[in-house]
């Protein structure tokens, strides 16, 4: 008898370790945050000496990565903007903390100067 104890609650342990387990598992399978910025600039020059500079290390700092900036874009529907920048974030809420940040309303104040700028939030595909 008491052996079936010990197996039985071996059994239900096994079973709550496994949910656990994927529920660990589903839990960092949520998916990316995609930052698309469309940038209109006055002044290309001015802008990648004042502004880029200070901006990179504040989305790094907040957990972005940059996955393409250029000024090589090419519209297949609309206005071709002067420069497009993609950034991927691992939340909807670090997104919000970067762009919500004082350090980079401050440095976006440089980089007003110089450009009109379009900035949205996207929720990626959950992994498959």
């Amino acid at each position: 008898m008491r052996t079936r104890n010990t197996v039985a609650l071996a059994i239900i342990a096994g079973f709550g370790l496994g949910a656990a387990t994927m529920g660990g598992i589903y839990a960092q399978a949520k998916p990316p945050v995609y930052v698309v910025a469309e940038i209109d600039i006055a002044n290309m020059d001015a802008y990648m000496k004042e502004f880029l500079p200070k901006a990179a290390p504040v989305v790094q700092k907040y957990g972005g990565r940059l996955l393409a900036a250029s000024a090589n874009v090419t519209a297949l529907d609309g206005r071709r903007p002067s420069r497009v920048a993609v950034q991927q974030w691992e939340s909807m809420e670090k997104v919000k903390a970067w762009h919500g940040s004082a350090e980079y309303k401050e440095i976006r104040k440089i980089g007003d100067k110089y450009a009109k700028v379009r900035i949205y939030a996207v929720e990626g595909r959950p992994p498959q």
